[in-house]
């Protein structure tokens, strides 16, 4: 009896594949679009830090109004108002002026911050290119989650329909008084386990397909089988962690933070140079002198020198913190290219026992199927008993499970070590995608001056 496998046994021309899951997945899946977003919103730190490059423009206006209450009094008599004398004034002064204020030199702090908006513009492209990684990878576990529970399920219906045609023949058996009672609850107890066990199996399915529909985005339907990334695997170990030291993601975007927080030193340490700059200004008022006609016109234009002499320490903590961040993030950097190694001599061996676990698998079923074969006709001539039967039976269902799992593993081990490499991405893999391109929205942002819009128009 031939069971059905992950890898072989489907054949359909509207079958879902992979592949085709992997780019549903890439253009659906909201957590990558959201880390889309997120490096979108890292570009606009660019235009920020470039800020300090241009001038800072204010207008403003004012208007008031003013009463002026005089007291007219002749010197001779100080208790008498003098006549036609004025009793008060009242006015509307007024004025509108424009600032400019543009900075000269900052201790090259605008310079650093414009690198260090960079270094994590880099840094957070390259944390898009892991979560794609994890979602691929994710997607892909998903997909033959969904054909390995299928094919158990499969399995566990049809050893319960083995079984209870085996209880019926043995009931049969009991009532010519060819076996006892007992061989009657031997088959009735193995019924009652198959039974239980194809309802685990219905409910490992359905957890699997709701895993696939949150990283497609849609159910699943029929699936084709999956396929291992043999091609994109290495010869050797060797060969794998070279490519991952060289290639990963988390270690391109370790390195950048350190970039960053190098640049956040000598930000810090800008805080300590002098400051120069240029401030001017124009404006006209109106009603100043305490006539309403009157008009003052003024302009200026005022180059300023600011050296710091004593700030409470305050710069030099920031300084001293800002340096042991950078440590921390060198620290940081080490640690993950040691979590990248370990993560390529994991899936190596995984995937070295996939491939050994199927040979054993497939010898399993082939010794198990024969074993059972026999056992049945020496049942016939009364040389083994129903439990014989039951067991082979079970070490044949088994067997046939452990090669749906060690194929699963086989798949998914392969895409584990193209992951842990930094080279599961839809360029690599040849979707049939739109790929994604940081790069556009970078170079549509970081120069502008002005805008509420965004490039996408909200």
């Amino acid at each position: 009896m031939t069971s059905v496998f992950v890898l072989t046994g489907v054949n359909a021309v509207s079958a879902e594949t992979l592949e085709s899951a992997l780019a549903k997945a890439y253009g659906n899946n909201p957590n990558l679009n959201a880390q889309r977003a997120g490096v979108r919103a890292a570009d606009e730190n660019i235009a920020q830090a470039k800020a300090g490059y241009r001038p800072q423009i204010t207008a403003t206006a004012d208007v008031g109004r003013t009463y002026t209450q005089y007291d007219s009094r002749g010197p001779g008599n100080p208790f008498t108002r003098e006549p036609n004398a004025p009793e008060g004034q009242q006015l509307t002064p007024r004025g509108y002026g424009l600032e400019a204020t543009q900075m000269i030199f900052d201790g090259f702090r605008t310079d650093n911050s414009v690198r260090r908006a960079e270094s994590n513009v880099l840094a957070s492209r390259e944390d898009l290119t892991t979560v794609e990684q994890n979602t691929l990878f994710s997607t892909a576990s998903a997909y033959m989650n969904v054909l390995r529970d299928t094919a158990i399920l499969d399995l566990q219906r049809n050893n319960v329909e083995v079984i209870d045609e085996q209880l019926r023949q043995t009931r049969d058996r009991f009532n010519v008084g060819e076996v006892t009672r007992t061989d009657v609850a031997q088959a009735e107890s193995r019924l009652a386990a198959a039974r239980s066990q194809a309802s685990q199996a219905e409910a490992n399915l359905r957890a699997s397909i709701a895993q696939y529909r949150q990283f497609v985005g849609v159910e699943p339907q029929q699936l084709a089988p999956g396929r291992p990334l043999d091609k994109l695997t290495p010869r050797n170990v060797n060969d794998a962690l070279k490519s991952a030291l060289n290639e990963h993601p988390a270690i391109k975007a370790a390195q950048h933070a350190v970039d960053a927080a190098e640049f956040q030193v000598k930000i810090a340490q800008g805080a300590l140079a002098p400051q120069v700059g240029v401030r001017a200004s124009v404006g006209q008022r109106f009603a100043v002198r305490g006539t309403p006609n009157d008009e003052q016109f003024a302009a200026s234009a005022v180059a300023s020198v600011s050296v710091p002499i004593y700030e409470g320490g305050q710069a030099y903590a920031a300084t001293r913190q800002a340096k042991e961040q950078a440590g921390q993030a060198q620290l940081q950097a080490d640690w993950v290219r040691d979590q990248v190694r370990a993560a390529v001599l994991s899936s190596w061996g995984a995937l070295e026992a996939a491939r050994a676990q199927i040979e054993a698998a497939q010898a399993q079923i082939d010794a198990a199927e024969t074993a059972l074969s026999g056992v049945r006709e020496e049942a016939r001539v009364g040389q083994r008993t129903t439990l014989d039967v039951l067991n082979a039976q079970q070490e044949l269902l088994t067997a046939r499970v452990n090669l749906i799992q060690a194929q699963r593993d086989r798949v998914v081990g392969s895409y584990s070590l193209v992951q842990a490499m930094g080279r599961l991405n839809s360029r690599v893999l040849g979707l049939a995608v739109n790929h994604y391109n940081p790069k556009i929205h970078y170079e549509q942002v970081k120069d502008l001056w002005i805008g509420l819009t965004t490039p996408d128009g909200r």
